[in-house]
C-alpha cells in the first residue's frame, strides 16, 4: 500500500480518535488509544504484512496464501479482526519503529496546532474533528479555510461525504460499548453503519448516489449555525461554478464519471441557499451550471428528490422560486430588455422544472391508462406552408420535453402531485413576461431563445391563454393569406373566413351539414376566423353572434329529450349516453364546437365531469374519476374495496353487470367471458372495480367519445393546447369560471358618451347590479356579453363598456355583445332604471341593427 493511501486512512482514524477522546474522561482515553493502536496494527498487517517471508498467519499480507485487499476493505476487516481479538503477527524491527513513530505522532495530535492542509475531501468525522479543534482554539479560521478549499474544488466535492467510506468514529463508539458489555474481552469490533455501507438492493439504480445524505445533513446543521460559514460557501461556489459549466459543456465529465452528480447533491443540501447572500451571484451561477447537466443526470436528480419526500421537494421548489422572484423584482424589463434574456431567471426556471417533476413522481401517478391518439392520414404532397417556408410555425404533433421523455411521466399522468400545481406558478414572472415575444421564441426560435412556454407549469392560466390566443390568431391570419393566394391562382372570389349561415329553428341540421362538409373537403378552413349569420337577422358577427350560435347549438345538443347525453340531477353534469341512437356525426359536431370555441376565444356553458377533459388530453378514465362523474357508483365500489367480511357470500356479486339503456331497460354486460359464473371474491375484487370502471368510463362510450374527440382534434390538432394546459385548465378555457366578482368588473368598466364613474346614473346602476341575486347577475352578464360565465382571469378581465344612449326614455337598455358594450339611457330614477334593466335582461333574445 502506498504512503498516500495510508495517510488518507490514517488521517480519518487519527482525527476521529482525537475528536472522540476530547469528549470522554481521561480513564476512557487510554482504552481508546489502545483500541486505536490495535486496529492500526491489524490494518498494517492486512495491507503491508509483518515482513516475515515464511509467515503462516492467513490474515497477514506476508502469508503466501493471502489475497490482497483494497484500503477500504482492509479498514473494515481490521475492525472485524479487532472485534474477535484475532491473531497479530510480531512485526520485524523496522515495523516496530514505524509503529512507534506513528503512535508518537498521534499522541501529539491533541497538543500540536494543525492547519489541516492535507484534507483533500470531507467526511462527517473530518468536519467534527476540525470543529472540535477550532472550538478548543476559539478560532474558526481553520474551518473556514478548509470549507473554502473543498467546496471550490470539483474533485474534492465528488469524494466528500461518500456513503461507501468506512465511518471510524461510529466503529470506535461501538467498540467501547461492546467492551463495557463484555469486560472479559480486551477489545470488541464494530459493524459498519447503514449510511456508510448502504443496502445494495436498490430497486431503482438511478437512486443509487454515493452520498451519505444523513451525515451530510448533520454536517450542514452544525456548520450553518456558525458565523462566516455562509460567506465561505458563497465564495467557494462562485469560484467553483464556472469550472463546472466548462466541464459539463465541453468535457462530458458526467459521461466519463457519473459520480460528478455528487457535487450537485452535496451543494443543494445547503438549507440556506434561498438567503440573500446566495441569491445575488452564487445560486444563479450554480443553477446555470446545473442546467448544463445531460438529461439523464437531471432525471437522476428528479428521482432522487422524489425519494426524499415532501419537505425536501418543497425546499427545492421554494429555493428556485425565491431566486426567480428576487431576480425579477430586482430588474426592470421592457421590449428591449426581455425577461427571457435574463440568464438567472431562465436557469432558475429550468431548475424549478426538476422540483416540479419530482413532485409529480412522488405523488399519485397513472402512466398506464392512455387513450389512443386519432392519427391524421399522412400525405406525401407538400403543403403551402412548407412551400412558403413556414413549416416550423405549423408543424404537427405535440412537443415532447426531453426530461419528460427520460422520466417516462407527463403532467397529464399526474392524479395528485405532492405539491399542488398552483404553487409552482410565479406571479412576479407572469407580470413581466411578454407573451407575443415569448410565443415567437416558442414557435420559431426554440433552439436559440428560451421560451417560458417550454416550462408551462410556471405560467398561470391567464398568461398561457395569451400564448394560445397568439397561436390561434396567427393561424387565422395565415389561412386568410393562403386563401387569397389560392384565389389569385384559381381566379376565384377569396373566402377568408369560416362562414356559417344557419336558421334558428334548424340550427343543428344546418351547422352539422356545413361543418361536416368543411371537415371532409377542406379541414384547414376550420382554422379560419368564425363568422356566423342567422338567416333573416341583420346582426354582423363581431364575436357576439358566434357566442349565441355556440349557446344555441349546445342547448339543443344537451337537451335530454334528444338522448345524446344523460344528465345527473345530483351532480348537474352530463355524460355520454352509451345507448344513444344518434349517429357519430352528431358527437363529432359537439367536439368541433368545443374546439372552435377555444380557437375563437368563446366561453361555452357546458357541464362535463373532469374525466372528459382528461380523456381529451390523452388519458383513459379510471376508478378515481368516478368520484365526480358517477358518485353513487364510486361510493359503492369504494365500500366493496373496504368491506371486511366475506365478499363472496355477503355481496353475491359476479363479473356480469347491468345498466339501463335509453328507454330504462336493463342491459347485461360480462366484464369477463362467462362473467355470470365468476363470483367477486376478496382476492379479485380490485380487478372487478378496475374492469367495472373501465367499462363505464371507456368501453361503453367508446364509439361516442371517439367521434367527439375526433371533432375536437380536427380544430386543435396543431395547437399547443395539450402541451401548455392541464385538463382542469382546459375546462376553464372552454367553460370559463362560475365565480362572478362584480366588484372587480366595476373597477375595470369603462364609460363613453358622456358617462363617468361619478355620474349619478352609473352609481345607481352599480347599486342595482350589486343588489341582484345570483341568477339575475348571470342574466345581466348573458345580456351584455353573450355568456353567463367569467373569462379566464375573472370578470376583471372583461373590459365592459357602458355608453350613454340618450336622455330619459321608456326604451329598454340594449347591448353589443360583440364588444361587451351596454347602451344605457339616462333614466330619471333608480327605480325606473331597475325596472327597465330587469325587463331587458329577462326577455332579450335575437340580434338586430340599431
Amino acid at each position: 500500500m502506498g504512503t498516500t493511501a495510508w495517510q488518507e486512512v490514517n488521517w480519518d482514524l487519527s482525527k476521529t480518535v482525537y475528536w472522540v477522546c476530547r469528549s470522554v474522561p481521561e480513564s476512557s482515553r487510554m482504552n481508546r488509544a489502545t483500541a486505536k493502536h490495535l486496529i492500526e496494527r491489524y490494518f498494517r498487517q492486512l495491507t503491508e504484512g509483518c515482513g516475515n517471508g515464511d509467515c503462516t498467519n492467513e490474515i497477514c499480507a506476508s502469508c503466501p496464501d493471502f489475497r490482497s485487499l483494497d484500503s477500504n476493505t482492509a479498514a473494515a476487516k481490521a475492525l472485524d479482526l479487532f472485534k474477535v481479538n484475532a491473531k497479530l503477527c510480531n512485526p520485524n524491527p523496522s515495523k516496530k519503529e514505524q509503529d512507534s513513530d506513528l503512535v508518537n505522532k498521534m499522541t501529539d495530535v491533541g497538543n500540536a496546532k494543525e492547519n489541516f492542509s492535507d484534507v483533500n475531501h470531507l467526511t462527517e468525522t473530518t468536519v467534527c474533528t476540525i470543529l472540535s479543534f477550532c472550538e478548543e482554539e476559539g478560532d474558526y479560521s481553520t474551518l473556514i479555510h478548509v470549507l473554502g478549499r473543498i467546496f471550490s474544488n470539483a474533485e474534492a466535492l465528488i469524494k466528500s461525504f461518500r456513503s461507501d467510506e468506512p465511518d471510524m468514529s461510529k466503529a470506535l463508539d461501538s467498540v467501547e460499548a461492546t467492551a463495557k458489555d463484555n469486560p472479559e474481552k480486551k477489545t470488541a469490533g464494530a459493524s459498519s453503519s447503514a449510511a456508510a455501507f448502504p443496502d445494495e438492493d436498490v430497486s431503482d439504480p438511478s437512486l443509487k448516489v454515493l452520498v451519505d445524505i444523513s451525515a451530510l445533513r448533520r454536517v450542514y446543521d452544525k456548520l450553518l449555525s456558525l458565523d462566516r460559514v455562509d460567506a465561505a460557501l458563497v465564495n467557494a461556489l462562485i469560484y467553483l461554478t464556472p469550472n463546472l459549466e466548462l466541464d459539463l459543456e465541453y468535457l462530458d465529465v458526467y459521461g466519463t464519471n457519473p459520480e460528478y452528480l455528487n457535487i450537485f447533491v452535496v451543494v443543494l443540501e445547503n438549507t440556506n441557499l434561498h438567503s440573500p447572500e446566495y441569491l445575488e451571484v452564487a445560486l444563479p451561477q450554480f443553477c446555470k451550471a446545473m442546467c448544463k447537466l445531460p438529461v439523464a443526470a437531471l432525471a437522476r436528480l428528479v428521482k432522487l428528490w422524489a425519494s426524499y419526500g415532501l419537505t425536501h421537494i418543497r425546499r427545492m421548489m421554494e429555493t428556485f422560486q425565491q431566486l426567480i422572484t428576487f431576480t425579477v423584482v430586482s430588474n426592470d424589463y421592457d421590449g428591449e430588455n426581455l425577461v427571457n434574456d435574463d440568464e438567472s431567471v431562465v436557469a432558475g426556471t429550468q431548475c424549478l422544472k426538476l422540483a416540479y417533476y419530482a413532485s409529480i413522481l412522488a405523488g399519485d401517478v397513472d402512466v398506464e391508462h392512455n387513450e389512443e391518439d386519432i392519427e391524421d392520414p399522412e400525405s406525401d404532397e407538400l403543403t403551402l406552408h412548407e412551400l412558403l417556408g413556414e413549416e416550423r410555425l405549423y408543424k404537427k404533433g405535440p412537443r415532447v420535453d426531453p426530461l419528460q421523455k427520460e422520466l417516462g411521466v407527463r403532467s397529464v399522468d399526474c392524479i395528485k402531485p405532492l405539491i399542488p400545481h398552483e404553487e409552482f406558478v410565479n406571479e412576479s414572472l407572469n407580470d413581466v413576461v411578454e407573451m407575443d415575444k415569448d410565443f415567437t421564441f416558442f414557435k420559431v426560435n426554440a433552439e436559440t431563445k428560451f421560451s417560458f412556454q417550454s416550462c408551462p407549469f410556471i405560467l398561470n392560466v391567464i398568461t398561457k391563454n395569451q400564448g394560445l390566443y397568439y397561436d390561434n390568431r396567427i393561424r387565422m391570419y395565415s389561412e386568410r393569406r393562403l386563401t387569397a393566394l389560392y384565389s389569385m391562382v384559381q381566379g376565384q372570389q377569396p373566402n377568408p373566413y369560416l362562414k356559417l349561415k344557419v336558421r334558428r329553428d334548424h340550427i343543428i341540421d344546418d351547422a352539422l351539414v356545413r361543418l361536416e362538409m368543411i371537415s371532409m373537403e377542406n379541414p384547414s378552413d376550420l382554422k379560419k376566423q368564425l363568422f356566423v349569420e342567422f338567416e333573416g337577422e341583420q346582426g354582423v358577427d363581431e364575436g357576439g353572434v358566434s357566442k349565441e350560435f355556440f349557446q344555441l347549438v349546445l342547448e339543443e345538443i344537451f337537451n335530454p329529450d334528444i338522448g345524446m347525453f344523460s344528465y345527473d340531477d345530483d351532480t348537474k353534469l352530463f355524460w355520454f349516453n352509451s345507448s344513444s341512437l344518434e349517429n357519430e356525426a352528431q358527437y363529432t359536431l359537439v367536439g368541433l364546437v368545443l374546439g372552435l370555441a377555444i380557437y375563437n376565444n368563446c366561453i361555452l356553458d357546458v357541464h362535463f365531469p373532469m374525466v372528459v377533459y382528461r380523456k381529451l388530453m390523452g388519458k383513459k378514465g379510471i376508478y378515481l374519476d368516478l368520484s365526480d362523474s358517477h358518485p353513487a357508483l364510486f361510493q359503492s365500489l369504494k365500500e366493496l374495496q373496504e368491506y371486511g367480511g366475506d365478499v363472496e357470500k355477503d355481496m353475491m356479486l359476479t363479473f356480469q353487470i347491468s345498466h339501463m339503456d335509453l328507454f330504462g331497460s336493463p342491459i347485461l354486460y360480462d366484464l369477463k367471458e362467462d362473467g355470470e359464473e365468476i363470483p367477486v371474491t376478496q382476492e379479485n375484487r380490485q380487478e372487478f372495480v378496475e374492469m367495472y370502471s373501465d367499462y363505464i368510463l371507456n368501453k361503453s362510450v367508446e364509439r361516442q367519445f371517439r367521434a367527439f374527440k375526433k371533432g375536437f382534434q380536427i380544430v386543435t390538432n396543431e395547437s399547443p393546447l395539450k402541451y401548455l394546459f392541464r385538463p382542469e385548465e382546459v375546462e376553464l378555457l372552454i367553460c370559463g369560471s362560475r365565480k362572478l366578482d362584480f366588484e372587480a368588473l366595476e373597477k375595470t368598466t369603462e364609460y363613453d358618451g358622456g358617462y363617468s364613474k361619478d355620474s349619478q346614473i352609473i352609481k345607481d346602476f352599480w347599486e342595482t347590479i350589486h343588489s341582484f341575486g345570483e341568477e339575475q347577475k348571470r342574466l345581466f352578464l348573458q345580456f351584455t356579453t353573450g355568456t353567463d360565465r367569467a373569462p379566464v382571469g375573472g370578470l376583471g378581465k372583461l373590459k365592459m363598456i357602458i355608453a350613454k344612449n340618450g336622455s330619459d326614455t321608456d326604451r329598454l337598455p340594449t347591448s353589443h355583445t360583440c364588444f361587451n358594450a351596454l347602451l344605457l339611457p339616462e333614466y330619471c330614477s333608480k327605480e325606473k332604471l331597475k325596472e327597465r334593466l330587469l325587463k331587458a335582461i329577462t326577455y332579450a333574445k335575437g340580434f338586430g341593427m340599431l
